[in-house]
């Protein structure tokens, strides 16, 4: 699935995201995962913002909604 599909989806139904969409749409965006500890990822881009996303699926609405805010959605 594209990128472009996948946040018109995390827009249209924030509860049904998994954790390996959102992981594409923060790289497609130049965020990198740069730690893992136990079930929480964090992403940093080049900027320095860090997002905290708990792997889990499905993601809860307000990591989504974190995200979309994060990429100017």
């Amino acid at each position: 699935m594209g990128v472009e599909k996948i946040i018109k989806k995390m827009e249209r139904q924030p509860n049904g995201i998994r954790y390996n969409e959102i992981s594409k749409v923060l790289n497609k965006y130049g965020y990198e995962l740069v730690r893992s500890k136990g079930s929480h990822r964090h992403f940093r881009n080049n900027q320095g913002d860090v997002i905290t996303i708990k792997e889990e699926n499905p993601l809860k609405a307000v990591y989504v909604k974190d995200v979309l805010k994060r990429i100017g959605r």
